[in-house]
């Protein structure tokens, strides 16, 4: 089997999809979608055509290493997105090949289900509070929101403590003692503010506590781990298994969140996984991104035994011919062949876009620029 053509294709929201095609009429997708820099993983992409058009697609773990080590710079978001979108689709093609779930390649399959968590949000506790009752109705046993809004100073008022814990009262009180609440910090505050607001936030249980710090040093978020009962959560932003290395020798988080679409793909997200098992540590993999994305997510949900709960913002509806599926909070393992999913290509051309989207400009009170 050879490869003899790979396309990208950049869809309405922010997504982005690679579409490998082989000499046995087999083709295989995958998402790189790295938000907000769509064009450059195109480059990045076009630029390694050439190096594997006429290759074995089957040799997975030889092309990574390739494309990964033989340009000397190694890593960064760019480069990783793309060669974890071209890793998915090699998977998706071996998988079609032999018939089975990429999952049973990995492993097998450990369970039937997958926990999944829905994002809830609101200008106001009460808006907030209407949209976790709202989950609870359609089943799920979990959510996840922020407390804080961009713009946090270093140091700031208790009344940024205050209106955090607000909200997070009136969302636990919607939704009973039984129902998980993730909440996302979107490393938006320094380390001595998120120690602040995880301790008005712990009377409250929440099950993990995310970002509560940039994740560039890991010492900072250890120090938060130390500080608090609430699990930490990170990795979002981290990249192959070199950079998760520190977070679990410092005992930095409790919870990995590696997003295969930008950590390297579905193996190298798996070997995370496992130095996480080895440290105790759960994964919940990253994934605000399209069906696609999902679909890698789910094949590793399926054979991770320290996997907890799974992120998503889109079931695929319209983009997939056969839209995945929650009910009371779970979704079945898919058992069809490669990533399970089939794309419609007729309603990804409708959804065709320049790839244009930009992150959000934040900025502080004073004029100076805050993180998203």
């Amino acid at each position: 089997m050879r490869i003899t053509a790979i396309e990208t294709q950049a869809i309405q929201p922010r997504w982005l999809i690679v579409k490998v095609h082989t000499d046995e009429g087999i083709t295989g997708y995958g998402e790189p979608t790295l938000e907000g820099h769509v064009p450059a993983v195109m480059a990045e992409i076009g630029q390694w055509r050439a190096e594997l058009l006429g290759k074995d697609p089957r040799q997975i773990q030889h092309h990574w290493q390739g494309l990964y080590r033989h340009g000397f710079y190694r890593g960064g978001p760019i480069q990783c997105s793309a060669l974890s979108g071209l890793e998915q689709a090699m998977w998706d093609i071996v998988g079609k090949w032999l018939g089975v779930p990429v999952w049973a390649l990995l492993g097998g399959k450990v369970r039937d289900r997958i926990r999944m968590y829905r994002h809830v949000g609101g200008e106001t506790p009460e808006a907030l509070a209407e949209g976790g009752r709202q989950a609870v109705a359609l089943g799920f046993t979990a959510v996840k929101t922020t407390v804080v809004e961009a713009g946090v100073r270093h140091i700031d008022s208790s009344a940024v403590v205050a209106a955090a814990e607000e909200r997070m009262a009136s969302l636990r009180q919607a939704v009973g003692p039984t129902v998980d609440i993730g909440i996302d910090l979107h490393g938006r505050v320094s380390p001595a503010m998120a120690i602040r607001l995880a301790k008005a936030l712990e009377p409250y249980q929440p099950m993990f506590l995310e970002e509560p710090c940039l994740p560039e040093n890991v010492e900072a978020m250890a120090s938060i781990a130390r500080a608090t009962s609430i699990p930490v959560a990170t990795g979002e932003r981290l990249l192959t298994k070199w950079q998760f290395r520190p977070l679990l020798e410092v005992g930095a988080a409790a919870i990995l969140q590696p997003d295969p679409s930008h950590a390297g793909g579905i193996l190298e997200t798996r070997f995370i996984a496992a130095m996480a098992e080895a440290s105790f540590a759960a994964i919940a993999p990253h994934c605000p991104l399209g069906p696609v994305a999902l679909a890698a997510c789910l094949q590793l949900d399926a054979c991770t035994p320290n996997f907890l709960i799974q992120e998503h913002v889109t079931l695929g509806e319209g983009y997939l011919k056969q839209p995945f599926a929650i009910e009371d909070g779970y979704l079945r393992v898919p058992d069809a062949p490669g990533l399970g999913i089939e794309l419609d290509e007729e309603y990804l051309g409708e959804m065709a876009d320049a790839g244009a989207w930009l992150n959000p400009r934040c900025y502080c009170e004073d004029g100076s620029v805050a993180d998203w």
